[in-house]
């Protein structure tokens, strides 16, 4: 399934927070992401209303099966493109954000191509 790359990014954040934090509200998205919190409150509404999270009574959010899916498979990309980037001498800042921007706009075969090859690449 495609979603906007808003969706993408709201969920590859929710999943890095709840490493880091444990739980998550939409303040710490808001903070996170340096958006305003009404901007953050009408995305949740839009990704609790498309199965991608759950909000429970208290305010946390987590992720369902299909959010963290998805949420996992663009942190994948995140994490491979900002480590390929840095083994060729791109400073790590840098990196992160052209990560980013790349991790959106590959197709999953173009994806699991590069991702075969790096690892094929780096392993030796």
């Amino acid at each position: 399934m495609k979603i906007q790359e808003s969706a993408e990014n709201y969920l590859e954040t929710i999943l890095i927070l709840g490493q880091k934090k444990g739980n998550v509200r939409s303040i710490d998205i808001a903070h996170e992401l340096e958006f305003k919190k009404p901007s953050v409150s009408v995305a949740m509404k839009n990704l609790r209303q498309n199965g991608f999270i759950e909000v429970d009574d208290s305010g946390f959010i987590t992720l369902t099966a299909s959010g963290r899916q998805i949420a996992e498979s663009i942190y994948e990309r995140h994490l491979l493109f900002s480590r390929w980037l840095t083994e060729l001498g791109v400073n790590e800042k840098t990196a992160a954000e052209d990560a980013c921007k790349m991790e959106h706009v590959l197709s999953t075969e173009s994806f699991e191509a590069i991702k075969k090859h790096l690892h094929q690449f780096l392993n030796e």
